[in-house]
């Protein structure tokens, strides 16, 4: 496996299948050909490779430097890492071909990539570099070129910790490059310091879907105990509760049957996470016309006979873009609430793992259940209205952290995953898994200790906690935390009647509920 990455300001190659031509039409045309700038070469390439000579040009600068400059080694600086499979060299290399530097990344322990632990080590730059008077080939430069491409891999592979092991006369460095310095430790007998690249992906989503929600909608939302909640009792309806979900106009245009039975699916789950009895639903339809239409409607139909969910009436529009947002009833006389959290209660992950990734939606959206029966799709969405946990709340766009996230933002609280501990499918890396739209997942916070629920087909695991710390932390096998939210998540704060953590009425269930949305 080879793969270049030029240095900032060079240009992309690529072998085999590139990019289409590009037509000159000017020159089509006739006119004259303007002049072509003249083209630089990159002043260094960094080069993914498995190349035996660049693996040993790299090998014999770490020896140089470690062993025979530095002496942290005896003999020989090389450890399993060098040959695991699964290890990454990266080497750069001058415009004439010279390795003038390597840096590897790899997991941080056996097994430690299926949870997306990785690390970066063994960063090398070639004594004397520079020497001949270019200030393009400084050691300060190509090393943060190196380190920059580490990042970037591991960022690629989907990681969710990614560390380094650095010598305390390099901290600057790397704090310079945008690590951050996590404690000092010592190894080889020299004092080095524990250093993480920050992870964004899970702030980038909340950002893109849930944050801007409090000052879009925060001033039209009474302060109860439902805010926050994607379902809400109505007023004097004696248990009628409902819900509303719109669906990604894209997803109706392009995919109109997978649109309707999410339609149908999302509107379950939200109904369910209230340990709500499902009554009908109401679906708003805009299509362009008929034909595009009644596909939407087969996802719809199919969605209402296997979630038992009827569709009870609605609006169908024609001639305009495509759009679907369906509306769900359902009864219950002691809904459960997102806002239920307390400081303490064990978090548990529902999921249907099997299944596969919907084709078109690699990494976004998980389908394990349009070919589950009815009877398997009950037993799951009933989870809730039969263990009655402090709050629940199905996993959506956000993803199950993001969701979290929201569950401990309404219930006054921060929140913990032990990462070696989320269920998830083999066919989904860690880091897609909780970001993507898992089909049939709920969160659900309790009394610690408590039995698991049975959910038939799908798998509970007791994944975390609820803590007072506002946002979310991940916890890793070796009991370090790294910060996956930084804070609350869509602004919307805790729900009415909340104090940090704890309800401030203790009989909550008994009186009667106020409007939401």
């Amino acid at each position: 496996m080879t793969r270049r990455i030029p240095a900032a300001g060079a240009e992309w190659s690529m072998g085999g299948g590139g990019a289409a031509p590009v037509t000159d039409v000017v020159a089509t045309l006739g006119g004259p050909r303007p002049r072509e700038p003249a083209r630089s070469q990159p002043w260094l390439i960094i080069e993914v490779s498995d190349r035996p000579e660049l693996l040993r040009a790299y090998r014999a600068l770490r020896r140089r430097e470690f062993v025979e400059l530095q002496g942290l080694f005896a003999r020989d600086d090389s450890d399993v890492r060098d040959a695991d499979p699964q290890t990454r060299v990266l080497a750069a290399l001058a415009a004439d071909g010279r390795v003038l530097g390597g840096v590897r990344i790899h997991p941080a322990r056996s097994g430690s990539e299926r949870i997306g632990w990785w690390q970066g080590s063994r960063l090398v730059v070639a004594a004397g570099v520079g020497a001949a008077g270019d200030p393009q080939l400084s050691r300060g430069r190509i090393g943060a070129a190196l380190v920059r491409a580490a990042c970037a891999h591991a960022l690629d592979a989907g990681v969710l910790r990614f560390d380094a092991q650095v010598q305390d006369r390099q901290l600057g460095f790397f704090e310079r490059l945008g690590w951050e310095a996590v404690r000092p430790l010592e190894l080889a007998g020299s004092p080095h310091w524990l250093m993480q690249w920050p992870i964004t992906r899970f702030e980038e989503l909340a950002g893109a879907t849930k944050q801007p929600l409090a000052g879009l909608i925060g001033s039209l939302l009474p302060d109860d105990r439902w805010r926050g909640d994607d379902g809400v009792p109505v007023p004097g309806g004696a248990g009628v509760v409902t819900c509303l979900d719109a669906i990604t106009p894209s997803m109706v245009q392009h995919d109109p049957e997978w649109a309707g039975w999410c339609g149908m699916l999302v509107t379950a789950h939200d109904l369910a996470a209230m340990g709500a009895a499902p009554a009908g639903a109401l679906d708003a339809l805009a299509a362009p016309d008929r034909a595009h239409a009644s596909r939407v409607i087969d996802g719809v139909r199919a969605g209402a006979d296997a979630l038992s969910l009827p569709v009870l009436g609605g609006h169908t529009q024609l001639g305009v873009p495509a759009a679907l947002s369906v509306t769900g009833v359902g009864h219950t006389l002691d809904p459960i609430p997102a806002s239920g959290g307390r400081i303490g209660d064990a978090v548990t992950l529902t999921a249907d793992v099997a299944g596969d990734w919907r084709p078109g939606y690699l990494g976004r959206q998980w389908d394990s259940s349009s070919w589950r029966t009815r009877d398997e799709l009950a037993q799951m969405l009933s989870t809730v209205a039969r263990t009655r946990p402090h709050a629940a709340k199905d996993v959506s766009m956000a993803g199950v952290v993001g969701t979290l996230g929201m569950l401990a933002e309404a219930s006054g609280c921060g929140a913990e995953l032990d990462v070696g501990s989320i269920p998830r499918p083999s066919r989904a890396t860690l880091s897609d898994w909780l970001t993507c739209f898992p089909g049939m997942a709920m969160l659900t916070c309790d009394e610690p200790g408590g039995r698991l629920p049975d959910a038939g087909a799908a798998v509970s695991a007791t994944c975390g906690r609820l803590t007072a710390a506002s946002g979310v932390r991940l916890r890793w096998p070796d009991g370090e935390l790294t910060e996956a939210l930084a804070g609350d998540v869509s602004g919307l704060g805790a729900a009415g009647g909340r104090e940090r953590g704890r309800d401030s009425d203790s009989s909550e269930h008994d009186h009667e509920p106020e409007m939401s949305r």
